[in-house]
């Protein structure tokens, strides 16, 4: 643990937040999702925290409840991030691209030249797609596990050997001699898997890290963990609990070192969605003015959660002391510890959604020691080697976490004062690669 330093990366969606009314707060430009200005500022103010990365998931899908929600989607993350790039000098860009949908001649070219052209800050996060709405807009039907990830361990080997089929050296320039590229430097991969193929080679040189890192986000199935150990450098996660987390990071740790590897080439990053206010009270009233809809649907499930029937004209009032006496939390759902632990601090019904505690990650909530306390006890656990945050609001809420949260880190000597380098494998603390890691090939799919 000496010497070691917390990672932080931001999720980049569609413009506006993580909060469902973000888009409707008097603050914001309800013309954000279209306006690459918007996303431009928010990495420039998250570069200037010290942020490692930008994490884009992407959903090639319109959902269904876009009438009276956001898209919740960046328009399209490799262009908006080349965008982004040519505006800032040091913050990472981890874009989601699929295995499936995709093919790996086309990823290898896309994710190299915006490494390329960001001076080697790109990453793939390599995905397995299996969304119908999503399979629908390709043309495709869903398919079958098996074959989602035999394709990603094909696109990837694929991918890889593109990356590294331009040479490290074969670009002469020479203008005396004449000599642009060593041919001899510059030949076909000829590889052919059962679902994938391609010839080369790319016609892209290394950048100033080689390559584009790759990461892989997810639950810990076996096929994902294979994957993450032979490939990954980085795995984007969703948990709720530290000890959910230690356990899955020591998966992904234990899957690198059968592939090979040396477990600290993979770095493990948690969720956190965050909401900085003066207090917590000031903080919940902003989450409800927001997102009062949503929460109000939701009463009845924390009821469930919590083994409750609670009546709506009490949502407004603590749990009685008889209600917290019979309260329990659901062994199958860690998010109801969390809303237990909330309702025994003497807060409402409303008040306990207004927390977070069923959002799709752990929700952080009040001044910058509340979110500053979350990040340090998860990290010094042993639980993550850092956190992708999602801000509740973007046009406000980045600024506040890196003015007031990130100072708290750095002065508790657990978050770096600067960047290492001024590319993502420097400022992850991976090392370098060109083309296929030679630690696993012998144990390579496809």
């Amino acid at each position: 643990m000496a010497g070691r330093k917390m990672i932080l990366g931001m999720a980049l969606t569609d413009g506006y937040g993580n909060l469902a009314g973000a888009w409707r707060a008097p603050h914001v430009d309800a013309d954000n999702y279209a306006r690459i200005e918007a996303n431009i500022r928010y990495a420039q103010a998250a570069e200037r925290g010290g942020f490692t990365f930008l994490f884009t998931p992407d959903f090639p899908a319109v959902r269904g409840d876009v009438e009276l929600s956001t898209l919740s989607n960046i328009m399209d993350p490799m262009m908006q991030l080349a965008a982004i790039s040519q505006a800032t000098s040091r913050i990472g860009f981890v874009a989601t691209g699929s295995t499936i949908f995709q093919e790996p001649f086309n990823t290898a070219r896309q994710f190299k030249a915006l490494d390329v052209m960001s001076h080697g800050r790109a990453g793939w996060n390599a995905v397995t797609t299996s969304d119908p709405a999503v399979s629908a807009n390709y043309g495709r039907p869903v398919a079958d596990r098996g074959m989602r990830y035999q394709r990603a361990h094909e696109s990837i080997q694929v991918v890889e050997a593109l990356w590294g089929s331009w040479q490290k050296d074969a670009w002469i320039k020479d203008q005396t001699s004449g000599r642009f590229i060593d041919a001899s430097k510059l030949q076909p991969v000829n590889l052919e898997g059962e679902y994938v193929a391609s010839r080369g080679p790319l016609a892209i040189p290394p950048s100033e890290q080689g390559q584009p890192v790759i990461f892989t986000s997810g639950g810990p199935s076996p096929h994902l963990l294979q994957l993450a150990g032979r490939y990954a450098s980085g795995v984007i996660a969703e948990v709720w609990t530290i000890e959910e987390a230690r356990a899955q990071r020591e998966m992904v740790r234990n899957a690198a070192r059968e592939a090979g590897r040396d477990p600290d080439d993979i770095k493990y990053f948690a969720g956190l969605m965050t909401t900085v206010a003066p207090t917590v009270r000031e903080g919940l009233d902003r989450r409800l003015a927001l997102a009062g809809d949503v929460i109000e649907a939701r009463l009845p499930h924390l009821g469930a959660l919590l083994g409750l029937h609670i009546e709506p004209s009490r949502y407004d009032e603590p749990l009685t002391p008889r209600q917290l006496a019979a309260a329990h939390a659901s062994p199958m759902d860690p998010r109801s510890s969390i809303a237990l632990d909330v309702a025994r601090g003497g807060w409402s019904p409303r008040d306990i959604l207004a927390h977070g505690v069923i959002d799709y990650h752990p929700t952080t909530v009040g001044p910058a020691k509340v979110h500053a306390d979350h990040l340090q006890e998860w990290f010094e656990a042993g639980a993550v080697d850092g956190f992708w945050l999602s801000p509740d609001i973007y046009e406000d809420g980045v600024d506040a976490f890196v003015d007031e949260v990130v100072p708290v880190l750095r002065a508790r000597g657990i978050y770096p004062e600067h960047y290492v380098g001024a590319t993502l494998r420097e400022n992850l603390g991976v090392p370098r690669q060109y083309g296929p890691d030679p630690r696993v090939m012998n144990g390579r799919a496809g």
